[in-house]
């Protein structure tokens, strides 16, 4: 049985093979796929949505990969890590580190339910299981001003105030975390 420990990396996991799979999926649909050996070349898709679909899931799968490997470099040196550091408070690079490293989660969460591969309810759940963690709320603290940046009508900014009111909710309970708050529909 998972433990509570291994839900974020069995969501990790998830993320990549439904991506994966219905990029696999889509491109078939599309005659993308391999051909058979010998076999003639599959025919090119004529269905415009698909098209679509494919290119948003590969572009949002790319910036990931690229949102991954940026932080993870800044993470791994802290000289990259004061090119971004934008926190407007003084950090050791121990905790721009691990603020570094927190974003990775909150991203990872926000990746999961914009691929859908969460929905918004689970979503609402793996944030209020990465809200027990005192670093993700010193994060998130000290990110508050990154998210009142946003586009107001974005669906980014949506689930921010949808995690913000969350947040508030945890931190002013005094009962049971994992009952706090109520999901969305």
């Amino acid at each position: 049985m998972a433990t509570q420990s291994s839900r974020p990396m069995r969501y990790a996991v998830a993320a990549a093979a439904g991506f994966f799979f219905g990029t696999s999926a889509l491109r078939l649909l599309c005659g993308r796929g391999s051909a058979p050996a010998g076999g003639p070349a599959a025919p090119a898709c004529h269905h415009p949505a698909l098209d679509e679909e494919l290119r948003h899931r590969e572009a949002r799968a790319h910036q990931q990969r690229m949102h991954w490997e940026l932080l993870s470099k800044a993470i791994d040196d802290p000289a990259l890590a004061e090119v971004i550091d934008t926190y407007r408070v003084e950090l050791s690079p121990e905790k721009r580190r691990q603020m570094m490293y927190a974003n990775l989660w909150y991203v990872n969460a926000l990746h999961l339910h914009m691929s859908g591969l969460l929905t918004k309810r689970e979503l609402f759940g793996h944030l209020r299981d990465l809200f027990q963690s005192p670093y993700i709320c010193e994060y998130w603290e000290m990110t508050r001003h990154h998210r009142l940046a946003l586009d107001p009508e974005s669906e980014e900014a949506e689930i921010g105030r949808m995690a913000e009111e969350l947040y508030q909710e945890l931190q002013d309970g005094d009962g049971d975390w994992f009952v706090v708050g109520a999901p969305p529909d």
